[in-house]
């Protein structure tokens, strides 16, 4: 509405044409020419109209007409009835009522309306901006240092023998692979602020309109998302692996990213080009031997999880982990909440026991000896497979309906599915077995073994699958019947053929570098590999583990 001070320099229009206003209604607060008082008075017969000239107009609330007598409006609110009524109302069916006035109503709404805009243009929105550029920061900060590490490997591999290019080339895909997801994880943090702050200022032009506005029914129907917008999202860092090298004269060579590390020995720095240097990546042996046998009286034996060089918990057809050493001896046993047996088992970066109970659909962390929930798949799905990541998320494999997918858990936030391949195919076959087992490999990838298709299925870290391995190599007398499946050191990519008493052990692009079928593996099932580089195998009626040297 323009004030008296711009009458005199604009033109005020009629509200339902161009022409100058003349004529105003005070009942429902409408300017009007001359030619539209006869439309507007006809298009709303139902109620009284008060037409007056403009300069007699009284500004007032516009009430909503009453439902039940027609040409009265309602300007008290039955609080009784939680309905809104006019003067016949009052007398009439809500005669004794405790009535309040609209108007008051009107009056305090519309002032909790101007604190919360207030609050969310002066104060959140600033603070989301403020976290933005904070993030934003973080990014070139983690740029420069990400940068900084390729400068450092490509300095220190110029020292470095050619034989050893296999080591930075690995290097160099780590830094890129982490790089990514770091920059990922923070870009997708700062994107909730980013798409966040236009939902605010849109919010911040609706209350505007709704101040300015004299409608009852506008102010009322209004709905705070104030609450949801003081929920600002916590600050995130995440840690970026530090390079580490050690280059002694006459000694050893060694440089380290993470968790990854390699080392040379060396007779003499001054020749690189005649020396032969001697590497850390450790091959095959041609035979493998098995180091112990344990009984761990766990029938049928179905998980085997590795706690540091000599310890492992497993699992099997009841509701008992059990923690055993290599003698046999049983450290300790966690009793769970499943109703009849726990699915798969993992252990976190932290060293913490984890596993899924696909029957009350829950992923369960152990901690002081007892289960808590961590993590609640989506309604009607149920978890089995688990696999713990190298940089502390938790790949759960949930089943519904026939269907299998793998989520990638943040702490309790979901942040990826995978179960459809770049051309919208679904990766897992359909069927009512939820047996899948995960595994990750050192440069992300995802190794699993899809159960009701009898193939190992290996995809990237943004669920492109790269490739699928059948069994066909080998040329086995049974057919290929992969269950659990683990990684080493070396990015092996190692399968438990159940059918054909082997592993089978791949590199990480799929190649198939042998078998181990030597060792008495009657039904292998759990799998894992010690901090010594030494398999742990299950085997499923036995209720026996087999300890493997497989690598020089």
């Amino acid at each position: 509405m323009a004030t008296p001070t711009s009458w005199a320099q604009e033109v005020i229009t009629c509200d339902l044409c161009p022409k100058p206003t003349q004529q105003f209604c005070n009942n429902c607060q409408v300017s009007l020419c001359v030619d539209c008082v006869s439309t507007h008075v006809d298009k709303f017969k139902s109620q009284t109209h008060d037409i007056v000239h403009f300069t007699n107009r009284k500004i007032q609330p516009v009430f909503p007409e009453c439902k039940v007598h027609s040409n009265q409006r309602c300007e008290a609110h039955c609080q009784q009835c939680h309905v809104q009524v006019c003067l016949k109302c009052i007398f009439s069916s809500h005669n004794g009522h405790k009535i309040v006035e609209i108007q008051e109503i009107f009056n305090v709404k519309k002032s909790e309306i101007e604190k919360e805009n207030q609050e969310i243009e002066s104060i959140i929105i600033p603070k989301y901006k403020k976290k933005m550029d904070n993030i934003a920061g973080k990014i070139s900060t983690s740029m420069a240092k990400f940068n900084e590490l390729e400068r450092e490997a490509e300095k220190h591999r110029q020292l470095w023998h050619h034989e050893v290019d296999n080591i930075f080339n690995k290097i160099n895909s780590m830094i890129k692979s982490t790089r990514e997801n770091h920059l990922t994880f923070l870009k997708s943090h700062q994107s909730k602020f980013k798409n966040l702050i236009p939902d605010m200022m849109q919010t911040v032009t609706q209350i505007k309109e709704i101040l300015k506005t004299n409608k009852v029914s506008d102010v009322n129907n209004y709905e705070s998302k104030l609450t949801e917008y003081r929920d600002i999202p916590a600050d995130i860092d995440v840690e970026i692996p530090s390079l580490k090298t050690n280059a002694v004269q006459g000694g050893e060579l060694s440089i380290s990213l993470g968790e990854y590390k390699a080392a040379l020995t060396q007779s003499a720095l001054s020749s690189l080009t005649d020396e032969v240097f001697h590497l850390s990546m450790r091959e095959l042996l041609d035979k493998a031997r098995v180091i112990a046998t344990i009984p761990t009286e766990v029938y049928p034996l179905w998980g085997v999880v590795c706690v540091g060089t000599d310890e492992a918990w497993v699992s099997g057809n009841n509701k008992v982990i059990r923690r055993v050493d290599i003698h046999g001896s049983v450290q300790e046993s966690i009793t769970t909440q499943c109703p009849f047996c726990p699915g798969a088992i993992s252990v976190t970066r932290q060293g913490e026991l984890i596993y899924s109970d696909y029957f009350n659909k829950t992923v369960n962390i152990v901690r002081r000896g007892r289960s808590e929930v961590l993590i609640t798949p989506p309604q009607g799905w149920g978890p089995w497979g688990l696999c713990c990541t190298r940089s502390g998320d938790i790949l759960v494999n949930v089943n519904s309906n026939k269907q299998n997918k793998i989520i990638c858990y943040q702490g309790k936030t979901m942040n990826q599915e995978i179960y459809k391949d770049e051309h919208g195919n679904t990766i897992f076959k359909e069927g009512y077995t939820m047996l899948i087992s995960l595994a990750e490999n050192n440069n992300g990838d995802i190794c699993v073994t899809d159960f009701n298709a009898d193939i190992m299925v290996v995809v990237d870290k943004t669920g492109r699958v790269r490739f699928r391995y059948d069994g066909t190599p080998p040329r086995r007398e049974k057919s290929f019947n992969p269950r659990y499946i683990v990684t080493d050191s070396n990015s092996h990519i190692i399968v438990a053929d159940y059918n054909n008493a082997c592993l089978h052990i791949l590199d990480q692009d799929g190649q198939f570098l042998g078998c181990v079928d030597n060792c008495g593996l009657d039904k292998p099932s759990g799998l894992s590999v010690d901090s010594e580089g030494r398999l742990w195998v299950g085997l499923c009626d036995s209720g026996e583990i087999k300890v493997i040297q497989y690598m020089k």
